[in-house]
C-alpha cells in the first residue's frame, strides 16, 4: 500500500534536502546528483542524517505535546537555516510518519512512496530508518489521541400502531420506538429513537451491506493495517 502525498506535503518535505545541506561545510553535498570526494560524501551523509534526526525529533515532540516554536527556533540556529524551512520540514515529516504508521506500510512501500520526491539515497535511508525506529511509538500516541466513542450495551424496543384518529377513523400507522443503551468511559447513557418500519428496514439493509463489504479482502487488508 503506497502513501499518496499531496502537492503541499511534497513541498514541505522538499525542505529536508535544504536542511541537510545547510550546515557548515555541507553546502552542495546533500543533493542526489553531485559528485564529491569520499570524505565529502561521508560528511554529506552525516549532515543529512543529523538534519533528519533533528527534524524527526521535533516532529515526534509535536505529536506528543503540540507545536513548539522555541524548539524550532533552536533547531534553525543549530542547522543554520530559516525558521520557515524548519517548520515546513517538521510538518511534512509529521504527516509522513503519522500516515505511514497508521497504515503500517512495509519498508518497500515506504521507499516507493518517497521515491517520487527525488531525494538522494542517503536522505531516503535516513527517512526509512526514522520511520522504522518510531512507528510503534507513533501508533501508541495516535491511539491515545483517538476519541473514545460510545459502545453498544443493550437495546429495548416497542412497536406502536395507530389504528384511528379524530380526522381518520380507519388507518394503520405503525411506529418503532427504541431505547439504545450505550457505554462510554465506564458510564451508561440512553438514546430514544423512533422511526417507521420502512425506514428501519432500509437501515437494516444498509448495515447488512456494510457488514458484507467488511468481509471483502480489500476491507480486511485496511482493518489489519489499522490494528
Amino acid at each position: 500500500m503506497l502513501l499518496v502525498l499531496s502537492a503541499e506535503h511534497r513541498a514541505h518535505l522538499g525542505c529536508l534536502p535544504r536542511a541537510g545541506g545547510a550546515g557548515r561545510g555541507c553546502h552542495g553535498l546533500a543533493g542526489g546528483g553531485n559528485r564529491a570526494e569520499p570524505g565529502l560524501q561521508r560528511a554529506a551523509c552525516l549532515c543529512v542524517s543529523a538534519a533528519v534526526g533533528e527534524l524527526g525529533r521535533l516532529a515526534l515532540e509535536q505529536l506528543r505535546r503540540g507545536a513548539a516554536p522555541r524548539a524550532c527556533e533552536a533547531a534553525a540556529r543549530k542547522l543554520n537555516i530559516g525558521i520557515d524551512t524548519i517548520q515546513h520540514g517538521v510538518e511534512g515529516l509529521a504527516y509522513l510518519l503519522t500516515e505511514s504508521s497508521k497504515l503500517m506500510i512495509s519498508e518497500v512501500d515506504f521507499q516507493d512512496s518517497i521515491h517520487v520526491l527525488g531525494f538522494s539515497d542517503e536522505l531516503n535511508k535516513s527517512l526509512l530508518q526514522l520511520y522504522l525506529d518510531n512507528r510503534k511509538e507513533i501508533r501508541s500516541i495516535l491511539g491515545e489521541l483517538a476519541p473514545r466513542l460510545p459502545s453498544y450495551h443493550s437495546l429495548e424496543w416497542r412497536l406502536d400502531v395507530q389504528l384511528a384518529s379524530r380526522s381518520l377513523r380507519q388507518q394503520i400507522k405503525p411506529a418503532v420506538t427504541m431505547k439504545l443503551h450505550l457505554n462510554q468511559n465506564e458510564d451508561q447513557s440512553a438514546q430514544v429513537l423512533q422511526t417507521d418500519p420502512a425506514t428501519l428496514l432500509h437501515l437494516i439493509q444498509q448495515l447488512e451491506q456494510a457488514l458484507g463489504e467488511m468481509k471483502m479482502n480489500h476491507c480486511r487488508r485496511i482493518v489489519r493495517n489499522m490494528k
